[in-house]
């Protein structure tokens, strides 16, 4: 890992532009699949693991729009 990537990846990165309502957009659309797994799966490890790696995916793919875009555009 070089400077820069480490600089990138441990800095604050205040949202601008659309980017709080993709966020949210994100959020929700993952929100109604853990809605549908809590619904459809029986209480188990399995099922706490899906939570955690949704949780993780939601994580992941806002860092790629915070950390991956500069005001005014993409990086």
């Amino acid at each position: 890992m070089n400077t820069k990537t480490i600089t990138r990846n441990f800095t604050y990165h205040a949202p601008h532009g659309d980017q709080p309502a993709r966020f949210e957009l994100l959020r929700s659309t993952a929100r109604g699949l853990a809605v549908t797994i809590q619904g459809e799966c029986p209480e188990s490890r399995e099922k706490s693991l899906a939570f955690t790696k949704l949780e993780e995916c939601i994580m992941w793919a806002n860092a790629a729009i915070a950390r991956n875009e500069i005001e005014g555009g993409e990086q």
